[in-house]
């Protein structure tokens, strides 16, 4: 897909390669020991209704090139390209595709599978979005299926027409809906391209890890996968059930806003199934400006506990007893988006500062506590600058914690872990959201303002290894990294892969309890953001 594949060559011919499915015949590329086939429907569906399988087909169809990509509700703009170098692709809503990395066309190969979910919340994004989630690297390097996933997002997944007839009760879940038909394809088909049915790992970043948890608490989703990995994203619930029931009525309401916005009423519902997309589109972003005003809450586009196909957070609605048996890897970067992608603050740079312009910053980001953090952070890192505290992530590093400790305290195994890698991209930048995920698909050296000779290589090894044994045993742990235990109701051991990984316990438990109220987004491109998210940003 990217440059590792130039000057060499791929076979495609008319019979080779070419695997079998249970809807027909496909042929897709082999370059070097990986066969590739990309844009496989795994299901079909009419907007707003659930998935159903495919039709089968006569002959051998094509499955080279990516399928379809969610269309957007307003048009990407990557605000971080350089350090997150994206790859954007032709949008429809008929997008159930699903890509395939594979060592091995052999049923009795039963090699581990490793389904990936795309970040970006649920409104935004898709499998090949982003550079690092090429999976030829990871499955050449490390002998595993790799297969990532498309899926209906936005008002086109999660739009809540429950009250508008019973043929929309699960609108609101019908992207959900087609996450759990790409694993039901890989349960029913993955044997046929070298993969392990029963060893199926799913793993996700950001809005992938929170698709990655809803997978937990959906039932019909239970049995077709055996472990999971949730990267930056997905702990956190709505607060309390309270508070996620509000939010249902919230996404009733804004389905109301969104037909009020398209002219239609209660008798000609059907129309909005065949509407044009731009005006489907439009009165869906108008909706977001409107229900936020009203509500004073953010509401956007995600699945929503019904109590029959989800069954909501579970530190809102509880942990689900049949799947709790399932471990899981669960951890975030230290940066994500605290670190604003510029460290720079009036015209020095932060590994620049001396003692006292470090200082200086803090007590004008913290005030009376900046003394505090500055010995908290300093605890807790003791081999860092101590002015990475201005760039350190509480929101998500908080809620792994609070999410770890609780499935812990349920009966549930995971392990926790932190991503801390220094990039020199602009004399030192913090770790960024998504700055794991190169190392975890293998594609570190692709992203050259990652890139650490020798370091690089190095970190990949240790985490792509984590990640591997994870998915091949259910615990993380090989001889490439120090012991890791799990969490316990009362102890976060956390992995923190770095220039040298080391295990911590509870090493920052203090500097995130006394952590003060985050910094709203600041860095570049957080109007748009804003605009996606349906909040206003400041003038």
């Amino acid at each position: 897909m990217y440059m590792k594949n130039l000057n060499r060559q791929v076979i495609c011919t008319y019979d080779d390669p070419v695997a079998e499915t249970k809807s027909g015949k496909l042929r897709g590329l082999k370059t070097g020991s990986t066969y590739i086939f990309r844009g496989i429907k795994y299901a079909d569906a009419e907007r707003f209704h659930m998935p159903k399988p495919v039709e089968p087909w006569e002959g051998i169809r094509e499955a080279y090139n990516y399928g379809y990509v969610c269309d957007e509700l307003n048009t990407p703009i990557p605000h971080d390209q350089y350090i997150v170098p994206h790859f954007f692709y032709p949008q429809d809503e008929h997008c159930q595709y699903l890509n395939i990395w594979t060592q091995s066309l052999e049923k009795t190969a039963k090699k581990p599978v490793m389904v990936w979910f795309h970040g970006g919340g649920w409104f935004s994004g898709s499998s090949v979005e982003l550079l690092a989630y090429d999976g030829e690297n990871l499955s050449a390097d490390k002998d595993v299926v790799v297969v990532s996933v498309n899926h209906r997002l936005n008002v086109l997944g999660y739009l809540n027409l429950a009250n508008y007839g019973e043929e929309y009760k699960n609108s609101v879940n019908a992207g959900l809906a087609d996450l759990v038909a790409s694993l039901q394809w890989v349960h029913d088909n993955i044997e046929n391209f070298g993969g392990d049915p029963g060893n199926v790992t799913i793993f996700g970043q950001s809005g992938g890890g929170a698709k990655v948890l809803a997978m937990l608490q959906t039932p019909a989703a239970d049995g077709l996968f055996h472990r999971a990995i949730m990267e930056s994203g997905g702990p956190t619930g709505a607060g309390s059930r309270e508070l996620a029931e509000a939010r249902v009525q919230d996404t009733l309401d804004m389905a109301d806003e969104v037909v009020r916005q398209l002219g239609l009423t209660r008798e000609t519902i059907k129309e909005i199934e065949t509407i044009d997309w731009y005006d489907l589109a439009d009165a869906a972003m108008k909706a977001i400006w409107v229900m936020t005003e009203k509500t004073g809450r953010r509401v956007s586009w995600a699945p929503q506990a019904d109590g029959e196909y989800y069954f909501g957070h579970p530190l809102d609605y509880g942990f689900r007893k049949e799947s709790l048996h399932i471990p899981m890897m669960v951890g975030s970067v230290l940066g994500e988006f605290d670190g604003n992608f510029n460290v720079k603050i009036g015209d020095d740079k932060k590994n620049f500062w001396d003692d006292e312009t470090k200082d200086a910053h803090l007590r004008e980001r913290f005030g009376g506590q900046a003394e505090e953090m500055k010995q908290l952070f300093m605890k807790a890192y003791p081999d860092r600058n101590y002015a990475d505290v201005l760039y350190t992530n509480t929101g998500l590093r908080r809620g792994c914690i609070q999410f770890t400790k609780a499935r812990a305290a349920a009966g549930g195994r995971v392990w926790n872990w932190l991503f801390n890698l220094e990039s020199p991209f602009n004399d030192g930048t913090v770790a960024w959201h998504n700055a794991e995920e190169p190392f975890v698909f293998r594609n570190a050296s692709y992203i050259e303002a990652q890139y650490i000779p020798g370091v690089s290589e190095k970190l990949e090894d240790e985490v792509s290894g984590a990640w591997v044994q994870f998915a091949k045993t259910g615990d993380p742990n090989f001889d490439g990294i120090p012991e890791w235990p799990p969490v316990t109701p009362d102890h976060v051991p956390t992995m923190c892969f770095d220039e040298v990984t080391d295990l911590r316990t509870d090493h920052d438990k203090e500097l995130m309890e006394r952590f003060p109220a985050p910094k709203p987004m600041g860095f570049p491109g957080a109007k748009n953001m804003y605009a996606v998210f349906g909040l206003k940003p400041e003038e």
